[in-house]
């Protein structure tokens, strides 16, 4: 009997969570939050090739490989600096009164050989926000498609992730950030609403103003090659969005699941949402429509995953697809080419994210904002938000306007006539997507 008893406790023991029979104790590795961080990490990263085939399926035929290898060599590109000084200067200790971070420690990642923090090794998180860095200037390539120098690209990402993603990366989510610490809790960012779309979307917006339309914009026919390609690559970026909310939890509980749910009611109610507009207006469903929903319920909540409840992340998902469905109408409107809509979705949906998620804070948050400060509401919360909504759009404004002129002035930019005529991918690459010969005119 005695055996049994035995047994039967040792079972018990191995089921019972980490946290539980380990105390908890943060220098131990919780190996159920570490499993699921891994995983996050690796379903962020999957979300590059996700982009790649997104933005690929979306340009002409000439262009689809040089388009693709703007979301390609951001992983290469972005995940050595991030190991060499963009942890650093995000996590580091505030310099330069708090205008970023630094610390030697993390100088190629060298003083966290050991560190566990939170049960979860600082590597992995390291890894996690550096995929975070991969992405986001890779979503301002959707504003240059089909126009840029590869070499220029690849100059404007670096300058754009050291002057613009670390800095405001770390008002935002640095313990020691101007953002992090305003009101009551903070800005509510949860994985970026302000840090990587918003800034995207405003510096893909001067992007595109910078650079001009394509040449033939907005006469010539400019179709999608490869619309099944673009389908991919939205679902890979829906499933990918599970690790880039979820996983900005940081743990593997209730707020975890809190997320990813609202990752999935939001999207689906974009998704949703926009077939309902074009059959409404056009009485037929388009895949791009369909993807573009998606698109806008993802983007629109964020920065809200982590504190609203279902009704509200339907509510979000469904304002934000309407208000980016007027948003590229207005773009053809206005004349601007914002090639692949970085801004009219990224940052217009992620935009009215970081303001609306005021309106459907759940309950238990207020609650713990209000032991902080008395009375702290919505309103008070929203000032907070729109703070962190104007110091985003200013850094981002003016800083890509200055690496703009710099990038132009050093390597260049702007693609010359005849090249940016034969295509990306015959002029800079020397290379065909699909293995054949097109004309000229696709």
């Amino acid at each position: 009997m005695a055996f049994f008893t035995r047994i039967t406790i040792l079972t018990f023991a191995l089921l019972l969570p980490s946290t539980i029979v380990l105390g908890a104790d943060p220098d131990v590795v919780d190996t159920g939050t570490t499993a699921w961080m891994l995983i996050s990490t690796a379903l962020v990263l999957l979300m590059v090739p996700g982009l790649a085939m997104f933005y690929g399926g979306l340009v002409r035929t000439k262009n689809v490989l040089g388009t693709m290898m703007h979301s390609f060599v951001s992983i290469a590109i972005i995940g050595v600096l991030w190991v060499v000084c963009g942890y650093g200067l995000t996590f580091g200790k505030g310099i330069l009164g708090g205008f970023v971070g630094w610390s030697g420690d993390y100088f190629l990642l060298r003083g966290i050989d050991d560190t566990i923090t939170n049960g979860v090794p600082e590597y992995v998180l390291a890894m996690f926000q550096g995929k975070f860095a991969i992405i986001t200037p890779a979503l301002i390539s959707g504003a240059l498609a089909e126009r840029v120098y590869f070499k220029g690209y690849t100059f404007f990402i670096v300058l754009w992730f050291l002057f613009i993603y670390c800095p405001l990366c770390h008002w935002v989510w640095a313990a020691d950030g101007w953002l992090f610490n305003s009101g009551a809790a903070g800005v509510i960012d949860l994985a970026g609403g302000l840090v990587i779309h918003v800034s995207a979307g405003i510096s893909a917006l001067v992007v595109a103003l910078y650079l001009g339309p394509r040449k033939g914009y907005p006469k010539s026919s400019m179709a999608p090659n490869n619309l099944v390609m673009t389908m991919m690559g939205a679902g890979l970026l829906w499933v990918g969005w599970f690790g880039f909310n979820a996983g900005s939890t940081v743990q593997s509980g209730l707020d975890t699941a809190r997320a990813l749910t609202m990752t999935q009611v939001s999207a689906a109610s974009g998704a949703l949402t926009w077939m309902l507009i074009e059959a409404f207006i056009f009485r037929k469903v388009t895949s791009l429509g369909f993807v573009s929903g998606i698109l806008a319920g993802l983007v629109v909540i964020t920065p809200a995953a982590g504190v609203v409840l279902p009704g509200g992340a339907i509510v979000m998902g469904a304002l934000s697809s309407g208000l980016c469905y007027l948003a590229l109408n207005l773009k053809m409107k206005i004349g601007y080419d914002d090639s692949l809509d970085c801004f009219g979705i990224h940052g217009v949906g992620s935009g009215l994210g970081v303001l609306l998620l005021s309106f459907f804070i759940r309950d238990s948050w207020m609650a713990a904002a209000r032991q902080n400060v008395a009375g702290w509401n919505c309103w008070d919360q929203l000032l907070v938000q729109i703070k962190g909504m104007g110091a985003t759009i200013a850094l981002a404004a003016v800083g890509t306007v200055v690496i703009c002129v710099l990038v132009e002035k050093s390597v260049g930019f702007r693609i010359d006539e005849q090249a940016e005529f034969d295509g990306l991918d015959k002029s800079l690459h020397s290379e065909n997507g699909y293995g054949l010969i097109f004309p000229e005119s696709r």
